[in-house]
């Protein structure tokens, strides 16, 4: 049986014969069937696909990366830090919670209760700031499903933890508000994620000691997780990986190369058959993929199915494909197949096809030193990233950490507020835009950093000035954004002169967006020359001219 009549049998029926094209071996398994139509599970169809309208119109999104990892509030990658002997979590998860031999990741989800989750009430807010599409997250590396997960069914947020159904209510808060609602999955890389849980410590009273990682349904009993095997969960009957050229087993192993430990044929399906179910129950308007290019590729097509089966699903229901899914490190062919994802960066240049940057105002999880030293990204910042990021046909998806109970703190909320207050004022440069001629002029762009692997670059440049500016147009109407308050009270930009060829028409008005206000200027061969009122308006940190011709 040749590889494409093996995919048509796993799209027509439950038992699918799977093919792994690197492992070279086959293994009978149920497979959910996806949707047929014209994309098919390959590169050479999938780059058909089209962005759709509505996610170039939104330009900023807003994402709620929340699960079990934050109830210790102790930041990022919670699950594999505390098992790592000596780092910042560990002694961290030994102060609080004990051993993890005897205090695992698992018994975490268990004290994950989300008593003060209010779904509505934070979308709600959300869209007051000004974001025009929610994504909440359904599963992270910690591989807990955060839904009704009929393919794993012990170790989902239904099941245990808060016992509820995280995605259904994210879901109806999004629908209700209006928004279109995403979904972000991370679980793929469980199988190398959680390496760290089955080891032991080198040194101390536990030294020797195996952590909870290699434990099964046997040692369950009398336990709270009596009857649930924890390596449903933790996914490590396996050889590690070996030892990686870098110095991140996970980080230079991401791609399933330089000695990963390739996950199994049945790890593949099952990821795959979770990943069909959650969008079949829950319906998004798109999936962020936290993998290289589609999830386990190249090691399996599982993700190519999943990409087929949702722009087929969609393209039934709408005539058109509305639905989005986003990658990283993309190939050229992959960037047409998919909307390229930078993390925590940006392009330095207008990118040809649509794009998103995702990041956060602190850590990805919640982090309590974060609040306590008072480290978020300020509104100024968000909206400056923003800004440029639209300037170069690209989209914005910011996290906003949420603590393991289901709110925001107070500064966070602050932040969020005087987002929205600049988006009131001034979205009309934002929303459906396109790319200029030329993204900006200024010496800011100069010092911006490369990207590294998927992004990283953020943050690594100038800050931005009165001498740097960002252009975006919309319906032949050109909005300039002077990234400061020009305290001399006049800017000169050099792109907009009568001579520098690029905006051939006579300039008639120029309006200050914020404040509607009529703005004196005077165009000379070299430069458009701009004066300010005396008084700044709020949100003066990035100040949108509106010129008519």
């Amino acid at each position: 049986m040749n590889r494409r009549n093996a995919l048509k049998l796993g799209m027509t029926a439950l038992a699918g014969l799977y093919l792994s094209p690197l492992l070279g071996r086959s293994i009978l398994l149920k497979s959910e069937p996806y949707e047929l139509g014209p994309f098919e599970p390959s590169w050479e169809s999938l780059e058909k696909y089209k962005v759709p309208d509505w996610f170039r119109d939104a330009k900023f999104g807003m994402w709620a990366h929340w699960g079990p990892q934050c109830q210790p509030e102790a930041g990022d990658w919670y699950g594999r830090g505390m098992y790592e002997e000596g780092s910042r979590q560990y002694n961290f998860h030994l102060q609080k919670y004990g051993h993890p031999s005897e205090f695992g990741f698992k018994d975490v989800i268990n004290t994950w209760k989300a008593d003060k989750w209010a779904p509505d009430e934070l979308v709600n807010l959300y869209k007051d700031s000004g974001a025009k599409y929610f994504m909440a997250m359904a599963n992270h590396h910690d591989n807990l499903d955060l839904y009704d997960s009929q393919y794993q069914p012990q170790w989902n947020s239904t099941r245990v933890g808060p016992q509820i159904d995280i995605i259904k209510g994210w879901e109806k808060a999004a629908r209700k508000a209006g928004l279109p609602f995403a979904v972000s999955v991370h679980a793929a890389h469980a199988w190398n994620w959680f390496d760290t849980s089955k080891g032991a410590d080198k040194n101390g009273p536990f030294a020797g000691i195996s952590y909870d990682g290699t434990l099964t349904k046997a040692d369950g009993s009398g336990k709270w997780w009596d009857g649930l095997d924890p390596q449903d969960l933790y996914a490590q009957n396996h050889p590690i990986s070996g030892k990686p050229s870098g110095d991140s087993s996970v980080h230079s192993q991401w791609d399933w190369a330089d000695g990963a430990s390739i996950p199994s044929s049945e790890y593949c399906e099952k990821f795959y058959n979770r990943t069909i179910d959650l969008i079949e129950k829950y319906n998004p308007d798109m999936l962020y993929f936290d993998d290289t290019a589609l999830p386990l590729w190249p090691i399996s097509d599982a993700g190519l199915r999943i990409a087929a089966h949702l722009y087929n699903k969609s393209l039934k229901k709408n005539k058109t494909v509305q639905a989005v899914i986003t990658g990283k490190i993309l190939t050229e062919q992959q960037r047409k197949a998919l909307v390229w994802d930078i993390e925590k960066g940006q392009s330095n240049q207008i990118e040809p096809l649509p794009w998103q940057t995702d990041t956060c105002i602190g850590n990805w999880h919640y982090d309590r030193d974060v609040y306590t030293k008072k480290q978020y990204k300020s509104a100024k910042t968000v909206i400056h990233t923003l800004i440029d990021v639209v300037s170069k046909n690209g989209n914005l998806m910011l996290n906003i950490p949420i603590r393991g109970d289901g709110s925001i703190d107070e500064q966070e909320l602050q932040i969020v507020k005087e987002i929205g207050q600049w988006m009131k004022a001034n979205g009309r440069s934002i929303y459906g835009t396109r790319p200029w001629k030329i993204f900006g002029e200024g010496p800011q762009q100069a010092s911006t950093g490369k990207l590294k692997a998927q992004g990283f670059n953020e943050g690594q440049g100038k800050p931005y000035s009165a001498e740097d500016f960002r252009f975006a147009q919309k319906d032949n109407q050109l909005f300039a954004t002077v990234m400061d308050w020009p305290e001399k009270g006049v800017v000169y930009i050099k792109t907009l002169g009568s001579e520098a060829g690029y905006y051939t028409k006579a300039i008639k008005k120029i309006r200050l967006v914020s404040t509607g206000e009529k703005l004196q200027f005077a165009q000379h061969k070299e430069y458009l020359e701009v004066k300010f009122p005396a008084d700044k308006p709020q949100g003066s940190f990035a100040n949108v001219l509106e010129i008519f011709s």
